[in-house]
């Protein structure tokens, strides 16, 4: 069986979204604004839901879909989350008022490697979730891993990148470079002696990385 086969068929078994989740995701997909592949979101919420973290920051807001996401599936949770571009920083912030979410969902406009001093304000962090300049990946881990709790996760998406990270031709020399810093990103964390990581290969690829007791 092809795997495109398997994916469609667990994406026909995911229940369908509200309405004004649904607008959020025919936006995106219209306006090339990158989202969570569904059966990856799918994944990292049940995770989510078994963990049960109080306080969540998101390092990559977008049009706010995976933080509206997580606020649904976790009512009693705080979802911190920051974004870079001021027009996804604005649809962000629509969206989540749409949504009735504002109590819930913070959002922070700025380049998320200077906004450490605001982000602790509101740690420590039960989960941390990576979704942001994918070349950036260990800069985000390493500061903002500082404000995880003890029993803390830290989850980061796209660590796959479409299956590149396995392929040994890839003609554009720009996206040469990109694979190459996920690849080191994704061989750091496993060598990394603070963390149990494991890797799924759901959506784009999630890994989870436990803080070791």
């Amino acid at each position: 069986m092809q795997n495109k086969q398997i994916l469609d068929y667990i994406e026909q078994l995911i229940p369908e979204r509200n309405d004004q989740l649904r607008e959020i995701e025919e936006y995106a997909k219209k306006n090339d604004v990158p989202i969570m592949e569904l059966i990856g979101i799918e994944a990292l919420l049940q995770l989510l839901r078994i963990q049960q973290p109080k306080k969540i920051l998101e390092v990559g807001t977008a049009i706010g879909y995976s933080a509206l996401r997580m606020a649904d599936a976790l009512p009693s949770s705080q979802i911190i989350t920051i974004e870079r571009d001021e027009q996804r920083y604005i649809i962000a912030k629509e969206n989540v008022k749409r949504l009735k979410r504002e109590s819930q969902v913070i959002l922070l406009q700025g380049d998320a490697l200077e906004l450490d001093s605001i982000v602790e304000q509101y740690g420590p962090f039960d989960a941390i979730f990576i979704d942001a300049a994918k070349g950036q990946y260990q800069k985000f881990f390493n500061l903002y891993s500082q404000f995880l709790a003890d029993d803390g996760i830290v989850y980061t998406d796209n660590i796959l990148f479409h299956g590149l990270v396995a392929s040994s031709e890839i003609e554009s020399r720009n996206v040469r470079q990109l694979v190459r810093k996920i690849k080191n990103y994704n061989q750091w964390l496993m060598e990394n002696q603070d963390y149990h990581t494991a890797i799924l290969p759901v959506g784009d690829g999630i890994a989870i990385s436990k803080k070791r007791g």
